[in-house]
């Protein structure tokens, strides 16, 4: 429902507004664009490139091994139709969905949810201004954007019209909220997408219950209810407070969203062919929004890119074209700042910046809520505003670290760099219309951000390249000069800067951010970036370590920290870079017998399944092993036992992380416990001058006797796998799996799809894989509210289920993966989507690639035409018009 806006809120915002919604009105009539509203630009060539002259999409889908589309039309706004065609016969539920979430309507179709979380984030998402933003963003963006979201929406909406309700997936099969969507609907879901790292982190409940000290944060039914009805009411109202203070809580580290990724960028000295090669190895989501999606677009002299995009995007995120390619991991910037305010005496709402007062405003929302009933439920609930952004429940947020809001004299608030996303396509389409670096790098030097990652790229001129293209706020040297101070002289100050809350003085304008040509954001010149010939990487740590024969330093601090431990997956890939003829325990090295690396060496890298910390401690385990023999072993809870059987396994282990590896799960048990004792048991500390070998080396004291910190380690992690059934001596396989779940539509009962698939490699952080994967607990898909059958795990076993003989379920990690290498005649690369195309269990590109996956058996990725056409699939090639 709209928003009910005070009468002092800006005049022009809400003339945007409604200009948004007559434009959403337009294409609600409309059904699907017609192209005359995009066709005005005065430059008609240009225009013709972008959009039909006579308004009627038409684009060729041929797809290809494993149902990939290459999607072919004459101008942007046609193949982006395509697109969105071809991903909705893949994704509909999954999509629609989305769209559900972007309107704030999860509530109104689907009720309360789980501990009230469809009204919490339904009200969450209208303060952060997801719909309401979008429509008053869309009148401004490009053309080129327009083209895409105009083009996708109508594609989603032909395959909607088209299909039966009843012939739809089960998972929304018959469901009312499958149904045509408008441009803004698409946008509005982007902008969710570009706050997955920032605002998306409040949506669960510090927004929600952001209101002064002793004021209630409880939403009113606008029809009252009186009587019993009338005091449930009421409870389950307080009950959804409770559940929001919950929710802004669970939260601990806000630079951790969940998400990762290897990439590695190969220069002309270390490429087979003497010119670039890429390694793209993103570790995301099997389930929801977040699975990435494989798709080439072509218009002819104008586009040609083939890469993977988020559901919905309308161009591929990570891509190549015919000189160029790019992958993404998730950087450790920061993309919001925190304001402390200083309120006016006796006032709540009012705060004092620079000795002017301000207001704090509100704006009121309703919300619908599915109660079963014949008539919804309506929520009303008013939210609240700085000149920043939405105020935040610090107190909540924090666990009291911060008070609540006019505790003592302060209330918080916040600003988002992802808060708008007008360039969130624009950015993606330069880059893949690009043909060279200069090209490329212009990207970012006209203020393109790829919101929450960094971008390491390889071209066919043999460059390397890595850059954090993330939103980063652009403090002043004041500003950041007072952060460094505060964070050396208050350690609750500086634990909540670790914990990646930035707070700033908003008192005083000085920690404003410092617009610019960037809008606030930190400009190209001052982003940590590099060119090598031989090679960049990065897996999710800092940039300074991008090659560690030439650190980066001296940048902000929002972009990470510098002359810091790294993770093990950062340094396995680092190790892999500087030896790339050392196969350690795996069965090649990583560049082949030629030291150099082509497109097969670099997808055999991600599934040669080595560990950083099998290189470090397998070898002094097995020695101690050796030592300690049939002898008991004490147990860090009390007791003893032996560990003589799961060494013996360790001994003949292949030291991998293959579906045929027996002793890997033995490791991962001992590892998980050891971890914790990094700190106290390794006695080589960390070096910023040795970052990958550093800390290392296990202390000598009482190796191979009962208190052993190792064997005590490996005796804790074997209680686990007795407790649960598992077999020291089974291979990887049988007890590491992805098992496909759900079927139902929100609200019913999850059900396995088809049988589990053995499944390779580790998690990234505990076993210190490279190719990471990991357990998910969610008893959702990410992001939606579809449920799947999710384990219960038992703690320091990288999420080992506590059921009998279960196992490790993986539900996330490496998906959408390849390596490729510039020829002379073209980009050649192979890899896989370990999920498949598909999230429909009918179909035939449901479970084709995770069976491929399953036994490392990657395929080309087609480019070229003859290629495409030498591969289509049967009957495999349609045209579609609006």
């Amino acid at each position: 429902m709209k928003s009910l806006r005070k009468p002092f809120r800006s005049a022009n915002k809400g003339a945007l507004k409604a200009a948004g919604v007559a434009l959403a009105s337009s294409f609600l009539i409309a059904g699907c664009f017609d192209g005359s509203s995009s066709s005005s630009d005065s430059d008609s060539s240009v225009n013709e490139q972008l959009f039909p002259a006579d308004g009627k999409f038409e684009a060729t889908i041929r797809r290809t091994t494993n149902g990939v589309p290459h999607v072919k039309a004459d101008n942007l706004a046609s193949v982006a139709f395509g697109a969105g065609y071809a991903q909705t016969q893949d994704n509909v539920c999954l999509l629609a969905e989305a769209i559900v979430k972007a309107r704030s309507e999860r509530a109104k179709y689907f009720g309360p949810g789980p501990g009230d979380i469809n009204i919490i984030n339904d009200f969450s998402y209208k303060a952060q201004k997801i719909l309401s933003g979008a429509e008053e963003e869309y009148p401004n963006l490009s053309a080129e954007t327009r083209a895409m979201i105009e083009g996708f929406t109508a594609g989603y909406n032909k395959y909607v019209n088209e299909t039966a309700p009843g012939d739809l997936p089960s998972e929304c099969r018959d469901q009312p909220w499958v149904k045509e969507i408008t441009p803004v609907d698409l946008f509005a879901h982007y902008r969710i997408v570009g706050q997955y790292a920032s605002g998306a982190l409040f949506a669960t409940g510090a927004v929600f219950v952001a209101v002064p000290d002793g004021e209630s944060p409880l939403p009113t039914p606008v029809a009252s209810v009186t009587g019993t009805e009338g005091k449930e009411q009421q409870n389950d109202l307080k009950r959804m407070v409770a559940n929001a203070h919950i929710g802004a809580s669970s939260q601990t580290d806000f630079q951790d969203i969940g998400l990762g990724s290897n990439a590695w960028g190969i220069g002309s000295n270390m490429s087979e062919q003497g010119k670039g090669a890429l390694l793209a190895n993103p570790h995301f989501p099997y389930t929801g929004h977040r699975r990435l999606y494989q798709v080439q677009l072509t218009v002819p002299g104008y586009l040609n890119t083939n890469g993977a995009g988020l559901l919905g995007t309308a161009i591929p995120l990570i891509n190549f074209n015919e000189n160029l390619a790019w992958s993404h991991t998730v950087t450790t910037s920061r993309r919001f700042t925190l304001y402390e305010l200083t309120l006016k005496d006796g006032d709540d709402f009012t705060y004092v910046k620079d000795g002017v007062e301000k207001p704090i405003t509100s704006e009121t929302y309703q919300v619908e809520v599915n109660t079963g009933g014949p008539t919804p439920l309506v929520l009303e609930k008013t939210f609240y505003f700085s000149e920043y952004g939405p105020m935040l429940a610090a107190d909540a947020v924090t666990g009291g670290a911060l008070p609540a809001w006019g505790a003592n004299g302060t209330a918080y608030t916040y600003r988002d760099a992802n808060a708008g996303t007008e360039k969130l396509l624009d950015t993606w389409l330069q880059m893949s219309r690009a043909s060279n670096l200069d090209e490329f790098q212009a990207v970012f030097e006209n203020c393109g951000t790829t919101f929450w990652t960094n971008t390491t790229y390889a071209d066919d001129q043999g460059n390397a390249y890595y850059i954090d293209s993330s939103s980063v706020p652009n403090l002043s040297g004041a500003a950041l000069a007072v952060v460094d101070f505060k964070r050396a002289v208050n350690a609750g100050y500086n634990q909540l800067f670790n914990n990646g809350l930035t707070l700033l003085d908003g008192s005083k304008s000085r920690d404003d951010w410092v617009e610019g040509k960037c809008n606030g954001l930190v400009p190209f010149e001052q982003r940590p970036q590099m060119v090598r010939k031989d090679w960049v990487q990065n897996s999710n740590d800092s940039y300074w370590s991008t090659n560690p024969d030439q650190f980066l330093t001296g940048f902000s601090p929002l972009f990470g920290s510098e002359e810091t431990p790294l993770n093990p997956r950062t340094r396995i890939g680092i190790s892999m870079l500087q030896n790339p003829m050392d196969a350690g325990f795996a069965d090649r090295a990583p560049a082949g017998q030629d030291g150099k690396f082509g497109a097969i060496d670099l997808i055999e890298v991600i599934y040669n399944n080595r560990t950083w910390y099998t290189d470090m401690f397998l070898a002094e385990l097995r020695s101690r092993c050796t030592t300690i023999g049939a002898t008991p072993v004490n147990l860090s809870a009390g007791g003893t036992r032996t560990v003589n059987t799961a060494c013996d396994v360790l001994q003949s282990w292949d030291g991998v992380y293959d579906t045929d590896s027996i002793g890997a799960h033995v490791f991962r048990v001992f590892i998980a416990n050891y971890r914790e004792d990094f700190g106290t048991d390794l006695t080589v500390p960390f070096d910023a001058a040795d970052p990958v070998a550093t800390p290392s080396t296990p202390s000598a004291s009482n190796a191979g006797t009962a208190d052993d910190t190792m064997l005590i380690a490996l005796a804790d992690g074997l209680e686990a796998l007795d407790s649960v059934n598992i077999a020291y001596d089974s291979p990887l396989g049988d007890v590491q799996y992805y098992q496909p779940t759900g079927g139902v539509p929100p609200g019913g009962t999850p059900t396995t799809l088809g049988n589990p698939f053995p499944w390779h490699g580790g998690d990234g952080s505990i076993d210190g894989a490279f190719n990471a994967i990991g357990v998910v607990t969610s008893p959702v898909a990410e992001d939606t509210v579809f449920p799947r059958i999710a384990p219960e795990t038992i703690s320091n076993t990288a999420g080992l289920s506590d059921q009998s003989g279960e196992g490790w379920q993986m539900a996330r990690g490496t998906s959408w993966h390849f390596g490729l290498e510039f020829t002379e005649q073209g980009p050649v690369a192979y890899g896989l989507t370990s999920y498949s195309q598909s999230s429909d269990s009918d179909s035939t590109h449901f479970n084709d690639q995770s069976l491929r996956y399953s036994e490392e058996d990657y395929r080309q990725f087609w480019f070229d035409e003859a290629d495409i056409e030498a591969n289509l699939l049967a009957n495999g090639e349609i045209t579609i018009t609006n």
